[in-house]
């Protein structure tokens, strides 16, 4: 199958996007085991923040990365469904040899982590109880808010890791079902990212974007909450227009941090880090029929090139959820 060119925003004139390659990595058997990819899935772009923190705290590991922006956003849809991609990307991810999954999607940590982690032969981990960590070592009135998808906040499981910790916590759920949208559409824009952000700072931090903003958060107005967790991974690029709505005195934590803290201490514990002397092979896979805004908009995010993007069918990972 030949091999199409990205022609977009700033992936580097090499950059490729390549097939779908044969359900074994072929490059699996020439792999050392410490030099096998950090697998990293999320609904879509989102999950882009995540990754960046691991690139940064680990230099030598390679990242597999799978976004589902075709079936994005997973807020809305039933738990179930998103316990079934889980387990499809996990698999998929499984097949290309990687030597963890970190999900990197708080809606799909809530409905699949267990499950995955059941079914998988790697480690699993989420995002959720990381950031429910960054929340308790944050807070000191002991109220927190987490700013999430309808199905993370009602599915409860913030609360319940919460409380594993604290029990004494006060946690308010706060659904945000527009902010994905809102960050999508941002993304949209494509190539022309970088020139939007140099121009005009913060693209996100527009008057309509404050307005749903503080619309949404008002739930929280009246709750003294002195740490707001973003339980989504898309939420962290609208942190200008949220730390503007929530005011100084509150403080804003993600899980990025904290979730490469996790993964850094699981691999040394099975000692599995990548040596010094690895060149990091980062790769990229997404469902998006618009490859070229996928590489723009992940470049954007991730902080470098997207330079190997590949498309995957929806049927293929759907086979995936029937083995």
């Amino acid at each position: 199958m030949q091999q199409q060119r990205a022609e977009a925003g700033f992936v580097g004139p090499g950059s490729l996007v390549t097939p779908h390659p044969s359900a074994t990595d072929p490059l699996a058997a020439e792999r050392g085991g410490n030099s096998r990819p950090i697998g990293v899935f999320d609904s879509g772009l989102g999950g882009l923040t995540v990754a960046r923190a691991m690139a940064r705290a680990l230099p030598h590991e390679s990242i597999y990365y799978l976004g589902d922006t075709k079936r994005c956003p997973y807020g809305p849809r039933d738990e179930d469904e998103v316990r079934s991609f889980v387990i499809q990307a996990g698999r998929w991810l499984e097949a290309h040899d990687v030597k963890i999954m970190v999900i990197a999607c708080n809606t799909a940590t809530a409905a699949g982590l267990h499950l995955a982690q059941q079914l998988l032969r790697v480690p699993v981990i989420g995002v959720i109880a990381p950031g429910a960590r960054a929340a308790i070592n944050t807070t000191r009135t002991r109220k927190v808010g987490v700013l999430a998808t309808e199905l993370t906040v009602r599915s409860g499981a913030y609360r319940r890791a919460i409380h594993s910790l604290d029990a004494g916590v006060d946690v308010y759920g706060c659904p945000a079902p527009s902010f994905v949208e809102i960050v999508e559409r941002e993304l949209a824009t494509g190539a022309h990212l970088q020139e939007r952000w140099l121009e005009n700072g913060d693209i996100f931090d527009t008057p309509e974007n404050r307005a749903e903003v503080c619309r949404t958060l008002s739930p929280l107005a009246d709750r003294d909450v002195d740490t707001v967790v973003l339980g989504c991974t898309h939420f962290p690029l609208l942190a200008g227009p949220i730390r503007a709505a929530l005011g100084p005195g509150v403080h804003v934590v993600s899980s990025a941090e904290e979730t490469t803290r996790e993964l850094t201490d699981i691999l040394q514990r099975r000692e599995q880090l990548a040596s010094a002397d690895v060149e990091p092979q980062h790769r990229f896979a997404t469902t998006s029929d618009n490859i070229a805004a996928f590489a723009a908009a992940g470049s954007f995010i991730f902080g470098q090139p997207l330079r190997s993007v590949e498309y995957v069918g929806l049927d293929e990972l759907e086979a995936l959820d029937r083995r």
